[in-house]
């Protein structure tokens, strides 16, 4: 399961609102690539979960991830957080053993050695 917190349900309602999008979902996957290996990827889709997509819905707002994905997801959380560059999304992932600085590349114990090529810190612009 992959859950949202108020606030990034919040967040995620205004956005989609702001683009006029009524019926659309988070879609949330996970790619090779990135300093640790593997990155998270999100955006918004305003079309029909696909075939094999799991589905969650919490305080109005629904979330795709595919079954690949949600392997290296499972239970995670979607926050919203600001800091100094400004605000934006984050995935807290139980299932990673190690990330990078910019929080959108990871490694799990079940990646090890399997990710497609991270190329090392920064090369991901981490840094």
């Amino acid at each position: 399961m992959i859950t949202l917190t108020d606030r990034a349900a919040t967040e995620l309602q205004d956005l989609i609102n702001s683009q006029e999008k009524k019926n659309a979902a988070l879609r949330v996957w996970v790619a090779g690539g990135g300093c640790s290996g593997l990155s998270y990827g999100m955006a918004l889709d305003d079309s029909e979960p696909e075939e094999g997509d799991n589905v969650f819905e919490q305080n109005g707002v629904k979330v795709y991830v595919d079954a690949l994905s949600l392997n290296y997801m499972s239970g995670s959380q979607v926050d919203y957080v600001d800091d100094v560059l400004g605000g934006g999304f984050k995935i807290e992932n139980p299932n990673a053993t190690s990330s990078c600085g910019c929080g959108s590349s990871f490694k799990t114990s079940d990646s090890e050695g399997a990710a497609a090529g991270g190329g090392g810190c920064g090369s991901c612009g981490c840094r």
